[in-house]
């Protein structure tokens, strides 16, 4: 279930937690097996060995959560890319494990609790023992929305959720239950071409991103800042070029100061930027590259407001 964009409910029917910057996934333990699914429905299993841990809680349960990597204690989004792409052996993952934020259960000795309150829901997830496991923790609530928000802006955190008591799970919907409030805004986005570097034509130097609306992919602007790290090249370069396409894919004519140059592509790689808004012709202002979003698909690249 997906939060919807507004201000901050307030009043007894309300909790709130933490918006966690991560990847989104469901955890299915079933069979003595663990499966990790992005939001996408990508297997991503393999990304994450550390998170077997996640089999001790219960022989059957589907729990969702988030995961992230910390740095200094706040989730860094950027220190997480790199894990999201590839899979990673166990040696390794567990020398800088990441940790999967669980903030609700779908399913429990093969019952579903989709149709049951969140308050219930939540509940029930509290009386599994995730506290011995150091790669799983449940992400708290709080009664005080106004003062959490005040508490994330300051330490640089992505925002506040609030949730709902009596709010039922509704699979890939988005639900007025749910209602985020963030510090900074993100876009995801669509890649419809790039440009090269002006010092290096081997390096990527600007994206062109494009927004689904009723017509098609309208175009959104170019980023270049944030796309200087190796790993983001080399991901970002492989993806491009498979994707590559004779034509632009926007529905209108892009200008020629943004076209001159560019390498056009199918657009099947989703971004995310962080941004200031946008202009009066539906250009993001000064975007900023955060990362590859495998855990989208292209339907996802709505425009935000």
């Amino acid at each position: 279930m997906l939060a919807t964009p507004g201000a901050l409910p307030a009043g007894p029917d309300w909790l709130y937690e933490v918006k966690w910057d991560g990847m989104r996934l469901l955890a299915d333990v079933a069979d003595s097996r663990l499966t990790l699914r992005s939001r996408s429905g990508r297997d991503v299993t393999t990304h994450f060995p550390e998170l077997a841990d996640l089999l001790t809680l219960a022989p059957d349960v589907l729990l969702d959560g988030e995961v992230v990597l910390l740095e200094n204690g706040v989730p860094s989004f950027s220190a997480l890319a790199d894990r999201m792409h590839r899979p990673i052996e166990e040696r390794a993952a567990r020398a800088r494990p990441v940790t999967f934020m669980a903030f609700d259960i779908l399913r429990l000795y093969g019952v579903s609790l989709l149709d049951r309150p969140f308050d219930e829901r939540r509940a029930t997830l509290e009386r599994l023992d995730a506290a011995p496991l150091s790669t799983v923790s449940l992400s708290p609530i709080y009664t005080d929305g106004p003062a959490l928000l005040d508490a994330t802006a300051q330490r640089g955190m992505e925002g506040v959720v609030a949730k709902q008591r009596g709010s039922v799970y509704r699979p890939g919907r988005r639900s007025p239950g749910w209602v985020k409030v963030t510090h900074r805004r993100t876009q995801p986005c669509l890649v419809g071409g790039w440009r090269e570097e002006r010092t290096s034509a081997s390096r990527i130097g600007a994206l062109l991103l494009g927004v689904l609306d009723r017509t098609g992919l309208a175009f959104a602007g170019r980023v270049g800042s944030g796309l200087a790290g190796d790993s983001v090249q080399r991901v970002l370069g492989e993806r491009l070029t498979t994707l590559a396409a004779p034509s632009p894919p926007f529905t209108e004519r892009l200008p020629r100061l943004d076209a001159e140059g560019a390498h056009w592509c199918e657009p099947g790689v989703v971004v995310e930027v962080a941004h200031l808004g946008w202009t009066k012709d539906g250009r993001l202002r000064q975007p900023v590259f955060r990362g590859i979003r495998d855990d989208l698909d292209a339907p996802d690249a709505v425009r935000e407001p």
